[in-house]
């Protein structure tokens, strides 16, 4: 049985690879048609195949742990293809086929004028084969692979529309912003390597509680714990892949791909590998608390502080992604509150309605010929209702209205930071608790600005609204289903059942879960139903709805008041807008300094030392010495004479020996 199911895991990320290299280069042979024919139907394939291993990891419990195939053994490292099959992965699996499948099919509509069309469902297929690698890898070398490989497609997404300068910059900006973070996590594979002599996830997790108390001297007189270290430095990628401050700051300028790969990104590949990649971690992340403290605090720090940006952008796309940037902060949260699934749990139903919003903000993109100014719109309800619906699912699921998935996985968050003993936990309960009604604030003023009020988009753009075609709107009724029944259904199995048993491993002086499922099954049955009931009266809701009541009042019933806020607080506005200064500051010391040290290089090392002293000096010595030595040969024969009895006097001096 195995032998068969070793061929399906196969097959399940080289469809998408076949369809990515079918659309790319046979493209112009087979024409758009068949391209995203190649493309869909490779993903389709593998959404398919990853429900029916769904079902055969998590209902029968049949789990996989091995290689497939190995390229060859260098320096005792074996190069293996290897698959790690359990209810981490195959979760992961299904989710990112999904929302990569509404995507693929999304993109027929949104891209059906662009002139590289075949050439972008090359790189989504191609996308989400990375990512597909990098869920099932059972091995260090094999992540390692994925994530670089989701790091270079994104490059080449985010730069598609290679001839506009911002894109190029954004995509260059996610490129190096990225090799900071993967720095730091092939340091930690180098040191798992080195103290583990294995790069085998099995292996590496069995022989890890024999270091839980190794001491490391990174600086002389200064010793750290040994899994700190390595835990502190894997996050570090993390924090690159994910977006967490500081390293947040690519995320946002992402916006200037195409929106159907802005949805691919934020919602189900690349920002979610670092989350994953923490609670696949969770054996090494569980010995040391000063690494969970950390992971706890930046996550907190992100969730709130980016969500604050998204209360001045006026640019529909860049709102949801600063809503990404705050929610992949609520995911950290729960990692390093060791609510690993809680975590997980957010990242499956955050792809949901994040994926629909994001293609809901290009269906209104389509409708208003591809500006994106919120300022510039108002009134689209009655010109796209199945849009204006779905948006307002996303937006009811992405503030965590009860009853919608997302309700269910933030509060779970918040709850389990709030039980944490960890150190800044309650700080950063205070935080991702606030950060409830930022979110509602942000959400619902794209909301009432997009489709609600007096239209305020140009007489001819308001004349041609109308609903997107079915290949946009069927992916956005699809994505909007799970977005409300997700957390019904999976809730009580993930999150407090044995959903990960065996994926996932929680110290009991860890598992804040555990304190939270006596709540959740108290007095039997209906518990997702108390719950929702429950939810109605917390401080998560109460600020939700004071969000919402704000944003009404702002938006709908006083227009005119944010422009007198705003003109009262410019202090406080200028700090948002240039969010935080992070992008100047970067800009200054690390681009700016790169070019200054590569201008003095230039000037002292090449024009001076090579150009000036070596090439250059070469020439003017051996031309002055040429000056000097050609007055010998004057043609009087004094001079020869004098030559000879200097010569004579060398040899005799130097050469000859008593």
């Amino acid at each position: 049985m195995f032998e068969n199911m070793q061929n399906v895991y196969l097959a399940i990320p080289l469809s998408c690879l076949a369809g990515a290299l079918v659309a790319g280069l046979l493209g112009k042979v087979i024409g758009r048609a068949g391209a995203h024919t190649a493309a869909i139907l490779g993903v389709a394939v593998a959404f398919g195949l990853s429900v029916v291993v769904f079902n055969d990891t998590v209902l029968k419990g049949h789990v996989f742990n091995g290689p497939v195939y190995t390229w060859g053994v260098s320096g005792g490292i074996p190069m293996e293809i290897g698959f790690l099959i359990d209810p981490l992965s195959v979760m992961m699996m299904v989710v990112v086929t999904f929302v990569s499948l509404m995507v693929h099919i999304y993109t027929i509509g949104y891209m059906h004028d662009d002139p590289g069309y075949q050439r972008f469902f090359s790189y989504i297929a191609l996308f989400t084969f990375s990512m597909l690698m990098l869920v099932m890898s059972n091995n260090f070398l094999q992540l390692f692979f994925g994530w670089e490989a989701v790091g270079l497609v994104s490059y080449l997404l985010i730069g598609f529309w290679y001839t506009r300068e911002s894109a190029i910059f954004a995509n260059l900006k996610a490129f190096l912003v990225n090799r900071v973070g993967d720095f730091g996590f092939l340091l930690g594979i180098a040191a798992i390597y080195y103290h583990f002599g294995t790069l085998d996830y099995a292996a590496v997790f069995a022989i890890a509680p024999q270091h839980a108390a190794t001491q490391v001297s990174l600086l002389p007189g200064v010793n750290w714990q040994l899994m700190t270290v390595i835990c502190l430095l894997l996050f570090v990628g993390a924090m690159g892949k994910s977006a967490q401050v500081p390293l947040h700051v690519w995320l946002p300028d992402s916006m200037e791909g195409p929106t159907p790969i802005s949805a691919l990104i934020h919602a189900a590949t690349m920002v979610t590998a670092g989350i994953f990649m923490v609670a696949r971690m969770s054996p090494l992340y569980e010995l040391s608390a000063t690494a969970l403290s950390v992971i706890l605090v930046i996550g907190a720090l992100t969730a709130f502080f980016m969500g604050l940006i998204g209360i001045v952008q006026n640019d529909i796309k860049r709102v949801v992604a600063y809503s990404t940037l705050s929610q992949l902060g609520y995911m950290t949260v729960a990692l390093g509150a060791s609510a690993y699934a809680a975590g997980i749990f957010h990242l499956m139903t955050h792809a949901f309605f994040k994926a629909l919003l994001f293609l809901g903000a290009g269906s209104v993109i389509i409708a208003m010929h591809h500006e994106q100014d919120m300022t510039k719109m108002g009134g689209l309800k009655k010109y796209m209702p199945v849009t204006f619906i779905t948006a307002w699912v996303g937006t009811l699921a992405l503030v965590g209205f009860p009853g919608t998935a997302g309700f269910f996985s933030k509060d779970m968050i918040i709850e389990a930071v709030h039980h944490s003993k960890l150190p800044g936990a309650t700080f950063a309960w205070a935080l991702v608790l606030s950060g409830v009604f930022v979110t509602a604030f942000y959400s619902f003023r794209l909301l009432f600005l997009t489709f609600y009020g007096k239209p305020r988009m140009d007489e001819h753009t308001r004349k041609h609204l109308h609903e997107s075609s079915a290949v946009v709107t069927i992916p956005l009724i699809m994505l909007a289903i799970p977005s409300l029944v997700a957390g019904w259904l999976y809730i009580e199995p993930m999150l407090f059942g044995k959903f990960f048993n065996g994926a996932i491993v929680v110290r009991p002086e860890h598992d804040v879960l555990r304190e939270l499922s006596g709540a959740f099954h108290k007095d039997g049955g209906l518990a997702e139903l108390r719950m929702v009931f429950h939810g109605l009266q917390t401080a998560p809701f109460l600020l939700a709805l004071a969000g919402f009541g704000l944003a009404w009042l702002l938006y709908i019933r006083e227009p005119h008041l944010p422009g007198k806020i705003q003109e009262r607080f410019r202090a406080v506005y200028a700090v948002l807008v240039r969010k935080y200064g992070f992008d100047e500051f970067y800009q200054a010391v690390f681009a700016g300094g790169a070019r200054r040290l590569g201008n003095l290089l230039w000037r002292v090392g090449d024009v001076k030392a090579i150009d000036g002293f070596l090439v250059n000096g070469t020439a003017r010595a051996i031309g002055w010495l040429s000056a000097v030595v050609r007055h010998v040969q004057s043609g009087y024969v004094y001079h020869y004479a004098f030559a000879m009895i200097v010569g004579l006097f060398l040899l005799i001096t130097f050469f000859l020996r008593p």
